[in-house]
């Protein structure tokens, strides 16, 4: 994960920080809360306004896009050939700008640390997701809180997300715990999450300790039980033990951490 301060050379103010995820190509930009409708960007003026200060990556994709040169450029592989670039990257092409736009005087700038707002904010992002059965999802914070969130309580339009199981369970944690995304295009942000859910008297911790503890293998479930792969296939196909998930090979891991590692 790279991030930079937004600067308004003109009015001499601070705006913000934009977050780029390298594994998604994801732009969150989290303004500053002294901003209003006056001095935040004009594209998310109206945010400001409602005091919603985290862009999402839809609209902070649209943001970078207006600063760089657009990908059907009619010169774009001669352009492409001279950065040395062998694909079009849009982050790539933001630094080489350094952010700057004919339409207003912000510029970024590399940072060395995150600023401390962003990081209490991040404290509501998600660290996991799990889509249960009757439409709920069990999210788990980074503030170590554990809520349950009924879909169809939210105002959202989920109606075809909720029809289709396969499109249901495709839900993971988007980039940076910013949001909780269906097929990795419908994403529901962390905070409506948060506020959403009804808190549970669990922590993440807890679900660690159960499945350490509680979730064998095959080769630990037949030393367990004193018999043979065969006879434990035996009692499955019976219907007297239900695996909780079958062909698992060597480690298990949280999804949630396999996806942050690609940052």
């Amino acid at each position: 994960m790279k991030h930079y301060r937004i600067y308004d050379q003109d009015n001499q103010i601070e705006i913000g920080t934009l977050l780029y995820y390298q594994g998604d190509r994801a732009f969150i930009i989290e303004l500053r809360e002294e901003l209003d409708e006056w001095t935040a960007p004009l594209m998310f003026a109206g945010m400001v306004e409602r005091g919603i200060n985290t862009v999402p990556r839809k609209l902070g994709i649209l943001w970078v896009r207006e600063r760089i040169i657009p990908p059907d450029r009619q010169n774009i592989a001669s352009i492409l050939a001279n950065h040395h670039l062998k694909e079009y990257d849009e982050m790539k092409f933001l630094e080489l700008s350094g952010g700057r736009c004919s339409q207003d005087g912000m510029v970024i700038e590399r940072q060395e640390q995150l600023p401390d707002y962003v990081l209490q904010r991040q404290r509501k992002n998600l660290v996991d997701v799990v889509p249960c059965d009757e439409n709920e999802l069990l999210c788990f914070f980074v503030d170590e809180t554990v809520r349950k969130v009924s879909l169809g309580s939210l105002q959202e339009n989920l109606r075809h997300v909720l029809q289709n199981r396969k499109l249901y369970e495709s839900c993971r944690v988007g980039s940076g715990g910013y949001y909780a995304t269906f097929n990795a295009s419908i994403d529901l942000p962390a905070s409506l999450l948060y506020r959403s859910g009804k808190k549970l008297p669990l922590s993440l911790k807890d679900f660690y300790a159960f499945a350490k503890r509680n979730l064998p293998d095959t080769t630990e479930s037949c030393a367990l039980l004193g018999c043979t792969r065969q006879n434990l296939a035996y009692m499955v196909k019976q219907g007297r033990i239900t695996p909780v998930r079958e062909e698992v090979k060597g480690n298990l891991y949280l999804k949630g951490d396999l996806l942050r590692s690609r940052d």
